[in-house]
């Protein structure tokens, strides 16, 4: 106990540099833990995007592409999918439910989905979890859309609102459907997907507006599905995994048109491997961050060694033995750390806190502010394991110090 309180008057003497020293180590913290937090969120949220979905159905093109254009609204598939086949295949014994979709229109910049009211019973999200709505209802009129939630937050909109959609996806539209305004009428609960990001209108309205009908407001039968000549994709669930696996190998061997069945849950686990580089790459940057936190700390305990000198040498006169010296700068060096790694903590949980909305608003990625799992403990106990080895080498060179070498004079 005299040690340590020893050690902590001796760090604060020298606050300016242990302060430097800790504050360094605390970002580096923050950073490995913020890093850590993020790396599991969005691979959690990568996965959440979808679920309870069998089947996605497309144009023949990769696994990958058809995943990412029909779910996460990235990239473009050249073609569609015939609405002769959609009717043909999703009228197959063991098909439980479909939702076709249609995909090509955007406003201002947030991609539009042209659907059936099957979309709203049937899409699942996270741990199948239904979508809900904060405002309003479904469409029950082709003149209408329903809103994710960020768009509505994002734009200002609310209900009875009107809107225009534009030909194309992105922020660049050459066609704005200035003559076919739709109604909001549906704003849906945030659910850390894309469809946060999305306008969903009637699959009839896709067809109409770009048929070239004068009006929506003028569609005499209201029919929200109509008779599309074809669609972007569509999405399957069936009775039983049998029917999945044999209508899957029907589809990638349908012979009208070329057609691909992936299962979303596998090519999920596919992108992510993919993308496992970009994940090793964050936790090596956040370990040589660490490392050169932990570097400076040791040359900043080394430099100031030196000049204590004097100091150990008046300790060693009054008593003091080489071990005590050695757990006096072993002491501080693990003071240090442990500070740095208490303040690092409470950075990483403001960071967390202010950067969650921009994240989720951004990238898609739902941060949640948990207490620190055990994993996240145990890379901070490494990092206290690190700092105090690290300290071991100046303690070692204190222990070795004699006391004619810190009283006597160099010249």
């Amino acid at each position: 106990m005299i040690l340590a309180k020893l050690a902590y008057k001796s760090l604060l003497n020298r606050r300016a540099s242990v302060l430097l020293t800790l504050f360094t180590i605390a970002i580096s913290v923050m950073l490995l833990l913020s890093i850590e937090r993020v790396r599991i969120d969005a691979k959690s949220s990568f996965s959440n995007t979808i679920s309870g979905t069998d089947l996605i159905v497309g144009a023949r093109t990769g696994d990958i592409q058809l995943l990412l254009s029909s779910v996460f609204r990235i990239g473009h598939t050249n073609n569609g999918v015939s609405w002769k086949s959609y009717e043909y295949i999703t009228s197959q014994r063991g098909v439980k439910w479909s939702i076709p979709i249609s995909l090509g229109d955007s406003h201002k910049g947030q991609a539009v989905l042209g659907t059936t009211l099957d979309y709203f019973s049937h899409y699942r999200f996270a741990k199948k979890q239904n979508l809900t709505f904060n405002k309003g209802h479904p469409f029950a009129a082709i003149n209408e859309v329903v809103l994710g939630s960020e768009v509505a937050n994002k734009l200002g909109y609310k209900l009875n609102d009107s809107i225009v959609i534009s030909h194309g996806m992105g922020n660049t539209s050459f066609h704005h459907h200035d003559d076919n305004p739709f109604k909001i009428v549906g704003i849906l609960n945030p659910t850390g997907t894309p469809v946060d990001k999305t306008l969903h209108i009637p699959l009839a309205a896709i067809d109409l507006i770009h048929g070239g009908k004068a009006s929506l407001e003028h569609d005499e039968h209201n029919n929200l599905v109509g008779h599309p000549k074809q669609i972007t994709a569509f999405l399957m669930g069936f009775n039983s995994p049998l029917y999945t696996l044999q209508i899957r190998r029907n589809i990638n061997q349908y012979k009208p048109e070329a057609l691909l069945g992936i299962m979303p849950t596998v090519t999920l686990k596919e992108l992510w491997e993919m993308l496992a580089i970009v994940e090793k790459i964050l936790l090596l940057f956040s370990a040589v961050v660490v490392l050169v936190s932990l570097l400076g700390m040791l040359t900043t305990l080394l430099a100031n060694l030196s000049q204590r000198r004097r100091e150990l040498a008046i300790l060693r006169s009054v008593g003091a033995r080489p071990w005590h010296l050695f757990t006096l700068i072993s002491i501080e060096s693990l003071l240090t750390t442990l500070l740095g790694c208490l303040v690092g903590s409470v950075l990483y949980y403001l960071v967390i806190f202010s950067a969650g909305g921009y994240l989720q608003s951004h990238a898609g990625i739902s941060v949640n502010i948990t207490i620190l799992s055990y994993y996240e403990l145990g890379l901070i106990g490494v990092i206290m394991a690190a700092g105090f080895i690290i300290g071991l080498i100046p303690a070692t060179r204190a222990y070795f110090y004699s006391l004619s070498d810190g009283m006597s004079i160099k010249a």
